[in-house]
């Protein structure tokens, strides 16, 4: 009997054993699945008119490597245990391809962070702006080089190699890899927010209250009813800011609470979820609402072209209808689509 019991139960164990990578596979295609249609879904609800930037190509990279991430894991799970160029595959690369995927997302959030300041730096502040055709071939290699120096990177790091070493030895284990990197952006956006909110908490509050949203020729528009000295150029950052977070809040409000309920809960997302789309465009729509708040004096909206958020219409923030009677004046000097 006693031999027996120790026999069931070793085969108890061996069976957990097996099921569980299964298991967790089926989850991590799942997931990966989900990722890939948010993707989709916040790549098909951008503003189609937006230009050409660093983000937007990076953007595409990432959906395109999650789609192959997706591949590898419905071929593997599919065939199991194969051979392809002299390398045999099994389930347990699933863990493994996932894990430097996941590596290799972590350290990728400074480098873009930097990288998209630099160029919308160059772009707005500079006014040094390439032809479209090098503007994209220049994206292009750069979106290219930064994921292979980061793949570089983890592939070369010691102590990353001894992880996904440990890993094979014990594959019944797949940990990921929690980036550092996030959750310090993520804080200090979620503070610079929150200190910009508390600077202009009271001009915030006046505006959210003579905010009106109205229809003109079948479009519904932003109307600010408030008179101001110049209705084409913002001179001070003290004026600009309070428009700033109400547009940025009025497109990203759930997001940012998403990110402080994340930050006070101490959740550890895996970075291959964590780096994502909508995030992104998160980080996107900050660094162009600090550019804009920095460059203040060189706001001049008849002469210059914007760069265009995907999801938040800046302009209406910056240029206020100004404009009394609204409904009495049959062709406004300009009307702000929001």
């Amino acid at each position: 009997m006693t031999a027996l019991t120790s026999e069931n139960c070793s085969f108890q164990y061996q069976l957990h054993q097996t099921k569980q990578p299964l298991d967790g596979n089926c989850l991590l295609f799942l997931i990966t699945l989900g990722k890939i249609l948010l993707n989709i879904l916040t790549l098909g609800m951008r503003r189609k008119n937006t230009h050409q930037n660093f983000m937007e190509y990076f953007c595409i990279s990432l959906a395109f490597t999650d789609l192959l991430l997706l591949v590898n894991i419905s071929i593997i799970s599919y065939f199991r245990d194969f051979v392809l160029l002299g390398i045999r595959f099994t389930k347990y690369h699933i863990c493994l391809f996932t894990q430097i995927i996941s590596f290799t997302y972590g350290f990728l959030h400074y480098p873009v962070f930097l990288i998209a300041c630099i160029d919308y730096y160059l772009n707005f502040c500079k006014g040094t702006k390439l032809p479209f055709k090098c503007q994209k071939v220049f994206y292009f290699f750069a979106v290219i080089l930064i994921w292979i120096s980061v793949l570089t990177y983890v592939l070369g790091d010691p102590a990353i190699y001894q992880s996904l070493k440990a890993q094979n030895v014990y594959s019944y284990q797949c940990p990921f890899y929690i980036s550092i990197q996030s959750y310090w952006l993520s804080f200090s956006m979620v503070m610079i927010l929150f200190m910009a909110f508390i600077t202009s908490w009271s001009e915030v509050i006046t505006l959210v209250q003579a905010v009106r949203i109205t229809s003109y020729m079948n479009e519904t528009v932003l109307y600010f009813p408030f008179s101001s000295h110049s209705s084409y150029t913002v001179s001070s950052k003290k004026t600009l800011l309070p428009k700033l977070i109400i547009c940025f809040l009025g497109t990203w409000l759930p997001f940012v609470l998403l990110q402080i309920i994340i930050l006070l809960l101490k959740v550890q997302i895996p970075a291959y979820i964590e780096m994502n789309i909508p995030w992104l465009y998160f980080v996107n729509s900050f660094l162009i609402a600090t550019v804009f708040w920095f460059n203040c004096h060189k706001l001049n909206f008849r002469n210059m072209a914007l760069p265009v958020d995907p999801f938040v219409n800046w302009k209406c923030c910056f240029i206020p209808l100004t404009i009394h009677n609204l409904e009495q004046i049959e062709k406004p000097i300009s009307v702000i689509i929001c």
